[in-house]
């Protein structure tokens, strides 16, 4: 697909603090990165990848269906020369609201194909469900020790669920790793659950391009298992999943959040070493008399201002309690601490035998 004549042509130099700017940015010949402004969010905007092909436009996830979204997603598309009427496919990295709800709203409004991973079927599913008559998050929140934190999730939380018009199901599920072409292009979709379950990266590897979604971020860790479908495990997927990407060719980090970097495996190995760390300060937690995933958050530090637990609002408060959740089930999986079932989950430092 030949560009229209005039379409301008700025090329992605967005550093730390500049990349929510909006605009079309070319990172790759024939790559553009689209931030597009998030709500209620810290992260405050969200890349939308744009590939050109002789077909048309393919998009790796397409940001939040609300109207000051859509209004920057068609002037920045307009940039480029384009019209949502080009667009032919998304490929979305996962279910979360800001990478695919948009995109199910303008697929079906031009008919263009919605793909997504396989792993958030459940999710999706049940959201979907006439029986879902309390947010899923709430047992979560109990099992972590941290009910006290629920009114203000739910003050924070819409009255009501989102909209299941921008929450459609997709025309097509991922499943496993495959190759997807997309005109001279070659994708490699690699599944890589953790940040939840069907969460996906798309690798053009001679192209030397990563599209990573929330998998690997830039300047920030990305969550763990913030999905309604109850996963007891994200941690241990996660990491998983870092190490099938840590052993792909290094490539250019394209994330969802956060400016373009040049090494893949830079991050990668940040990341890991992140949780290692984290690891060890929950079990240090544990074995000081932390019961609690809530209780052990409250012995580590949140954010690069390493902030104590009760400075955090109720979103960054809900998601402490969750990854240190995370970082608990996976020490009891290692036998590093012991588990204690309930409507609340303990855990105990292991007796000597």
């Amino acid at each position: 697909m030949t560009r229209p004549p005039g379409a301008e042509r700025v090329v992605d130099r967005a550093g730390r603090g500049e990349w929510t700017e909006p605009g079309a940015f070319e990172v790759a010949p024939g790559v553009h990165r689209l931030p597009l402004p998030l709500p209620m969010d810290g992260l405050r905007a969200v890349n939308v990848y744009v590939i050109e092909t002789d077909d048309g436009l393919v998009l790796i996830d397409g940001g939040w269906a609300i109207p000051e979204s859509r209004t920057i997603f068609d002037a920045s598309l307009k940039q480029l020369g384009y019209t949502v009427r080009d667009i032919r496919r998304f490929l979305v990295t996962h279910m979360h609201r800001d990478h695919y709800t948009q995109a199910s709203v303008v697929g079906r409004e031009v008919g263009a194909h919605v793909a997504l991973g396989l792993g958030d079927k459940a999710t999706m599913e049940l959201m979907h469900s006439d029986a879902l008559d309390e947010d899923p998050n709430m047992d979560r929140l109990r099992a972590a020790g941290a009910e006290e934190l629920a009114e203000g999730w739910r003050a924070m939380m819409p009255s009501r669920p989102p909209s299941m018009d921008d929450y459609g199901m997709p025309d097509e599920w991922l499943d496993r790793d495959l190759v997807i072409d997309i005109g001279s292009r070659r994708l490699g979709a690699v599944s890589t659950p953790g940040h939840t379950q069907g969460h996906y990266v798309f690798a053009d590897e001679e192209a030397s391009l990563l599209f990573a979604g929330d998998h690997v971020l830039s300047t920030i860790t990305p969550s763990i298992g913030f999905e309604p479908a109850y996963v007891q495990q994200p941690l241990r997927d996660y990491l998983a999943s870092l190490a099938k990407v840590r052993a792909m060719p290094d490539l250019k980090l394209l994330p969802a959040h956060g400016p373009v970097t040049e090494s893949s495996h830079t991050r990668v190995d940040e990341l890991v070493a992140h949780h290692d760390v984290r690891l060890e300060q929950s079990l240090r937690a544990v074995d000081s008399g932390a019961r609690t995933a809530w209780e052990a958050a409250g012995e580590l530090p949140w954010t690069r201002r390493e902030r104590h637990r009760d400075e955090l609002g109720p979103f960054d408060g809900v998601l402490a309690a969750f990854e240190t959740l995370a970082h608990l089930e996976l020490l009891a999986l290692q036998g590093k601490v012991s588990r204690i079932a309930g409507a609340t989950v303990r855990f105990e430092p292991l007796r000597p035998a």
